[in-house]
């Protein structure tokens, strides 16, 4: 093909006018021979102009991308295009070059092919990548080195979830490369240009790509990995270029002078944290971790204490290089040879550096007053915590407070030096940060009984009063440490009164919004804490949830979402006048959000955390129907745009709001909402099915006979299950599908027998097919089975009828066998159950009863295998409903500080025990001396008891039926006891021929069964005379309060 042609067809795609005829042109010729690789050479020609090149190769990766790897055609469709293997073998020869010689914008785009294209051919199609990359980094040319890099940092990317044994290919890759890639940026060093950093940084990204999951020991030898040390020291020792400093600061931190330092500490903190970690390494590692500890950790601490003693003289240190040093010296605070060289240096640390990052900073003033919103959304965003230094601040204040002897007397000194400064020694910022580290210990200083004791007095002296600060960040501190001691317990009411009153205060009448919102998140916790806060909130309730609401609407802070959520359900009854402005709020507020989503995760957090604070309001709300009916319309609002809008991400919560809307009545607009259901469930087949199936079986149960006058409601849901099962999806969805038809048969009994044939017909259809599960097959069993309990005779009569497709086998037959046999499968309380009244009703059919010879002497030891596991989920229920949650001890005043000679290793993970086993017997046997090192690890059960374990209550059985209600009559061991007496008069051959095959133990567990059925009826007896007003003990005996014997 013309690569010429091609360019003027792709030139014409970026023009309007010719856009639609040259994107229909290439629709038709993309599939010819050839045109992939004239594509590429199209975008290779340095003549063409880049906007044309940029359309060619986005084009170029779509191809590739949908169409690199052959694909099987699905049942019936034709074969799905894939690029020609003659077209993929050129594309494969011109890929490194097009990536060495192309700029960025293409490079990146080529890369996405490369991916690709490795994923599915390297090593069998292509293993001369490896000799293409060699020769670009053994070239002079150092235009070609970033290309070749990049080739290489996709080969190592596609080994990244690879285990050790199949990573043999690159290994022998790596051997020829690595060696490389170390001269190279040893070579480079000396050079700090853009260009060379640039290149340095793509060859460290490399090697942190190599060492991500598993370290390949035999290639990276001792040897070579004191050299990679050696160039990761020089590199975060290397000066940044005095011009950087003009550059503003908020970009800065994307120079690559910063991005190369970032990827080397990067590199340091994997290696400790996952290979040089007692705790995490894995048996290969034992020697590695015992050397890299004694001959690294002096060097790395030296150079990391370095970069923060830089910090601490205000020079520049970019944020995820600092967050990095921190981070890693927070792991050595749990190695007894790390902590003994960092506990020189650790104060000077905590107070030279964790304090002046946790204290209010210049960039967090102009944020504040700039844009609090933006202020509040970094404050609150999990996301930002992964690479905040603030954060790392946080977590390595805590690891040494808690770890390390002395380290929290002297910090508190340090916090309260700060606190009680009078002569201006300390400004309010360093007592924002001294409160912000007081916060942070909460958990830590709660388990001391020293600083217990004093928290409220703290609380009162120092927090309370900066409540009334003229500034608005100490007031917003004030709320946040108040919500860290939230639990503490006040040692006088006024105290408690006092934190209510302020934190109230603050949220209704404060003017700065973060204030706000640490505020709310405050009271949440003082509600969620201490009971009296309960009364002391409610005459300010309406207020505090009006004033939420507008913080919600006008911040889209789901934190404050879920404040709301926990404050709801506490006043339901002082709510409900407000119940309609507070959901008006919520659905207004969420528009707000999606209408502004662009894709952000925040976005889709917040929008997510107003359809839950929705679904707590109509939980609250739902034995109230007139207020219900007012909720109805604006939730429809929401769910309806939801639906009508296709935005799946909110699939699941909108098809909760419907369940929640359909729970006690189901009003003409839900009924209009089935029809959207099921044409949602047209138009995006079986993927949201389970979702759906809460709301589905509501519309079957709550109002049936509103269901049953409108035949297409059955025929949707007939429809959906039909869909669902002929889908060959083999998930659980079909299991949903079998339960959903279980539940209309048991609901509608004896009102849709014209609709049972259908049924029957298609559970056949499935059950002949292949039936991965046990779990399916006796769902689907099931819905027979129900059928059988309702009209046993339409049942036979319509599998009769089916006899004719099925000539060699009795269909009725089979399904008897089938389920015989698969009784054991049977789990829960309802599918057991319904399994028992199936049995019985096919034993009292009489003569028109099927022939059961074959499965006679089955029957009874089936039943009683049912009234097992009955009795087992009977218990687990009743356990259930027993179990009460106890509060947990309270720990040891200093059970976690360790002395400078311990390791700190929290998890005693059998791995660890073993390694520990192993590292002493090696240590042993140098010395001369004979040790075996065993860890026995204690089991309190044997393995074999697993393979025993069922669930009693399965997750399905949430779906309920007439049989399950509460007040159901219809009792299982009552009606198989009653069953069998009928028949020892009625048919005594065919109970003997039932009873005659028992042993001892099976005879001794019917009569049990029997037993337990008289006493089951006498409850229900009892039940019955009480409900009809007998048996009425209202008035209590008076009992005595002092008994005399004798006069």
């Amino acid at each position: 093909m013309d690569t010429r042609e091609l360019t003027e067809i792709l030139r014409a795609t970026i023009d309007p006018n010719q856009r639609q005829q040259a994107e229909e042109q290439l629709a038709r010729i993309h599939k010819i021979i050839g045109f992939a690789p004239s594509l590429l050479q199209g975008i290779m020609l340095n003549d063409v102009p880049l906007p044309v090149r940029q359309a060619g190769v986005v084009y170029l990766k779509n191809l590739v991308t949908s169409g690199w790897h052959e694909k099987e055609p699905e049942n019936g469709e034709p074969i799905p295009f894939s690029i020609h293997e003659q077209d993929r073998a050129m594309i494969r020869d011109m890929m490194v070059d097009a990536i060495a010689q192309a700029p960025d914008i293409i490079r990146v785009q080529l890369c996405v092919c490369l991916k690709t294209m490795i994923k599915h051919d390297f090593p069998s199609r292509w293993p001369q990548i490896v000799d293409k990359i060699h020769i670009f980094l053994q070239n002079h040319e150092p235009n070609s080195w970033m290309g070749a890099l990049l080739c290489l940092y996709q080969l190592i990317k596609n080994y990244k979830y690879v285990s050790t044994n199949k990573r043999n290919t690159l290994i022998e890759a790596t051997n020829l490369l690595l060696p490389m890639m170390y001269n190279l940026i040893v070579n480079l060093q000396a050079d700090q240009s853009m260009e060379s950093v640039l290149l340095q940084k793509q060859i460290l990204k490399c090697f942190h790509s190599l060492i991500l999951y598993v370290f390949p020991l035999s290639l990276i030898t001792k040897e070579v990995f004191t050299k990679w040390m050696e160039v990761l020291r020089s590199v975060l020792e290397q000066p940044v270029p005095e011009h950087t400093l003009q550059v503003e600061e908020d970009e800065r931190l994307e120079l690559p002078w910063w991005k190369y330092k970032k990827w080397a500490i990067h590199i340091l903190y994997r290696l400790f944290e996952r290979y040089g970690n007692p705790v995490n390494a894995r048996q290969d590692y034992i020697e590695f971790f015992e050397w890299y500890l004694t001959t690294f950790t002096g060097g790395i601490l030296e150079v990391l204490l370095r970069i923060l003693d830089q910090y601490r003289q205000k020079i520049y240190i970019s944020p995820r290089v600092l967050q990095q040093t921190i981070s890693y010296i927070d792991q050595c605070i749990s190695h007894a040879h790390s902590w003994k060289l960092l506990k020189p240096h650790m104060f000077a640390i905590i107070q030279d550096v964790l304090f002046p990052l946790m204290s209010y900073s210049d960039a967090d003033d102009e944020l504040w007053f700039s844009d609090p919103h933006e202020y509040i959304r970094l404050k609150f965003d999990i996301f930002e915590d992964f690479v905040s230094p603030v954060t790392a601040a946080e977590s390595l204040l805590m690891s040494c407070c808690k770890k390390r002897k002395d380290m929290l007397e002297r910090t508190m000194h340090l916090c309260m030096q700060v606190l009680t400064s009078q002569g201006g020694e300390y400004g309010p910022r360093q007592k924002d940060g001294a409160l912000h580290m007081v916060g942070t210990l909460n958990d830590i200083l709660m388990k001391k009984k020293f600083y217990k004791e004093e928290i409220d007095s703290l609380l009162s002296q120092y927090v309370f009063p900066e409540f009334h600060s003229q500034l608005g960040y100490m007031r917003a501190r004030a709320c946040w440490v108040l919500h860290c001691f939230a639990v503490v317990r006040f040692k006088s009411e006024p105290q408690l009164v006092d934190a209510v009153r302020l934190t109230v205060n603050a949220l209704l009448n404060d003017t700065d919004l973060p204030v706000k919102v640490e505020a709310a998140i405050a009271l949440q916790m003082l509600l969620s804490s201490q009971e009296k806060v309960y009364v002391l909130l409610e005459p300010q309730v309406k207020a505090v949830i009006t004033e939420l609401l507008q913080v919600i609407r006008e911040t889209e802070n789901d934190h404050i979402a879920n404040v709301l959520q926990k404050i709801v359900p506490l006043y339901t009854e002082q709510l409900m006048p407000m119940a309609f402005e507070i959901m008006e709020h919520l659905a207004t507020t969420f528009s707000k959000v999606i209408k502004t989503d662009c894709g952000s995760d925040e976005k889709a957090i917040t929008a997510m955390g107003l359809l839950y604070t929705m679904q707590t309001v109509l939980n609250v709300m739902e034995d109230n129907p007139e207020i219900m009916v007012q909720l109805e319309k604006t939730v429809l609002r929401v769910v309806v745009h939801i639906l009508h809008h296709n935005i799946i991400e909110y699939y699941a919560e909108a098809f909760t709001l419907l369940c929640n809307l359909t729970a006690k009545t189901i009003s003409e607009d839900m009924w209009k909402v089935l029809e959207m259901l099921y044409q949602i469930f047209t138009n995006e087949g079986t993927d949201y099915f389970i979702d759906m199936m809460p709301v589905l079986h509501n519309y079957i149960t709550i109002d049936t006979n509103a269901f049953l006058s409108n035949e297409n409601h059955i025929l949707a849901m007939f429809n959906m299950a039909k869909v669902v099962l002929n889908s060959d999806a083999e998930d659980e969805s079909e299991v949903y599908a079998a339960k959903l038809l279980e539940v209309i048969v048991l609901q509608c009994s004896g009102k849709i027998d014209n609709c049972l044939h259908s049924f029957v017909e298609l559970v056949l259809g499935r059950l002949t097919r292949k039936v991965k599960t046990s779990e399916l097959r006796t769902m689907l069993l099931q819905v027979l089975i129900a059928i059988l309990y309702c009209n046993p005779h339409l049942l036979f009569t319509i599998l009769n009828s089916l006899q004719e497709s099925v000539p060699n086998a009795s269909i009725t037959q089979h399904f008897i066998k089938q389920w015989i046999h698969d009784t054991d499968c049977f789990v829960g309380l309802h599918d057991r159950k319904l399994c028992v009244l199936g049995i019985c009703t096919l034993l009292e059919m009489g003569p028109q009863r099927p022939s059961l010879d074959e499965i006679l002497p089955k029957i009874i030891p089936s039943c009683l295998t049912l009234f097992d596991g009955l009795k087992r989920a009977y218990e687990a229920r009743a356990e259930a409903d027993d179990t009460t949650s106890s509060e947990e001890d309270e720990a040891d005043d200093d059970e976690e500080v360790l002395s400078s000679d311990d390791d700190d290793i929290n998890q005693m993970s059998s791995e660890y025990l073993q390694n520990l086993a192993m590292m002493a017997t090696k240590n042993s046997a140098q010395q001369g001396v004979n040790v075996t090192a065993k860890i026995e690890e204690y089991d309190s059960d044997d393995d074999d008891d697993d393979e025993d374990f069922e669930p009693d209550e399965t997750a399905i059985e949430c779906y309920t039926t007439p049989l399950d209600e509460d007040d159901c009559t219809i009792d299982e061991y009552i009606k198989f006891k009653n069953t069998l007496s009928n028949l020892s008069a009625s048919e005594p051959a065919l109970y003997h021929a039932l009873t005659s095959v028992l042993t001892e133990v099976q005879q001794k567990q019917l009569n049990a069964i029997f037993v337990l059925a008289d006493q089951r009826k006498a409850q229900q007896d009892s039940k019955r005379i009480e409900q009809s007003g007998g048996y009425s003990f209202s008035v209590p005996a008076q009992v005595p309060t002092t008994f005399k014997f004798g006069s």
